[in-house]
Parts: structure tokens; sequence; C-alpha cells
């Protein structure tokens, strides 16, 4: 598991290098991931490279979620993989998270 991570614009944008993310690799998702939320209120994650999320991962969104719109921050995903996407679609959590076709596409939307 790798993340990269870059501000631009004052957002935080965190990329996911990565093909799956389930429950073998939530654990070091969630420590690679979660120092880089701290005090940050804009933030976008971009799942390119990801293909396959089961529920642990989108546990794990829900989580990244929750700890930047807690202290009143925005929290978007960007660049879904066409599978990514449709599971996010079939649980419904494109109604909680805001997804955006592109990276700069979400980072206009702020």
């Amino acid at each position: 598991m790798d993340i990269d991570v870059q501000d631009k614009n004052d957002v935080r944008i965190i990329t996911v290098n990565s093909k799956s993310l389930d429950a073998s690799n939530v654990g070091e998702f969630k420590s690679l991931i979660m120092p880089q939320l701290d005090s940050e209120d804009r933030v976008v994650l971009v799942l390119t490279n990801l293909e396959f999320v089961d529920s642990s991962g989108l546990g794990a969104f829900l989580s990244c979620m929750r700890k930047v719109t807690s202290s009143g921050g925005v929290f978007k995903l960007a660049e879904l993989h066409s599978t990514v996407r449709s599971l996010f679609e079939l649980v419904r959590m494109h109604r909680v998270i805001e997804i955006y076709n592109t990276t700069d596409e979400a980072i206009a939307a702020f």
C-alpha cells in the first residue's frame, strides 16, 4: 500500500496507489492516510489505480470522511475506476461522499 500526497490551491490531494482496498490491507491504508487528514479542511482522495474495494474498504472511506467533516471540512473522491464507482452507486455511498470524474473538477467544486 502506498499513497502520494500533495497540496494544490489549499486542497490536500491524496492518491491511493493500490489495486485493491480490502480486509487484508485496510489497516495499513488507515495508518497511512489518517495522519494526512489531521487539520485538513479540504481533501480529495484520488482513486485512479483502485480496482477493487470490499466492505472494510468502504468503511475506511467513511472513516476518512468523518474525520475531515467532524471539524467542518469537506471530503471528496475523484477518478474512480468504473467497478469501484458502480459499487459506490450500488450501496448508495455516492449520496454520502461527493464523487468527481477528475481531480481538477473536485478542486474546482470547493
